[in-house]
């Protein structure tokens, strides 16, 4: 059992030093929690993020992780849904090969040595696919 000041954890509530006996697990989870917390504010001052969000250049905006609305999530899923039926559409070897690098980050080398084909035509069906996929979209 560990015994933690609550003052620290919780300033604005208590005022005075208040400690409570805690197990070592609630210990640890607090402990993991002040490294996160310093890890964030290491990272907030690295990237100069401690400054003005309306600073115009984006750094701020972009060290700073926000989660993606409900809309953002549906958009996002119902353009990944249109893509892959699009690269569906396409013939069979394009697709198959679009397929193996984009979606299983597969190499052009890795890919021909599945097919056992030189990696200049993998290459060069992958471009003309996108090329019809660019078309599409």
């Amino acid at each position: 059992m560990q015994k933690i000041n609550l003052r620290e954890l919780y300033p604005d509530i208590y005022k005075t030093d208040t400690f409570l006996e805690v197990s070592d697990e609630v210990q640890a989870v607090f402990l993991a929690d002040k490294r996160a917390e310093a890890a964030y504010e290491r990272q907030m001052y690295r990237y100069k993020a401690q400054y003005s969000l309306d600073c115009g250049n984006g750094i701020e905006a972009a060290a700073i992780q926000h989660p993606l609305t409900p809309e953002e999530i549906l958009e996002d899923k119902q353009l990944r849904d249109r893509l892959y039926a699009a690269v569906m559409a396409l013939p069979d070897k394009q697709a198959k090969r679009i397929y193996a690098r984009f979606y299983l980050d597969m190499t052009t080398k890795e890919i021909a040595q599945a097919e056992g084909v030189d990696p200049r035509r993998v290459r060069d069906s992958i471009q003309i696919g996108l090329e019809k996929l660019a078309k599409l979209f």
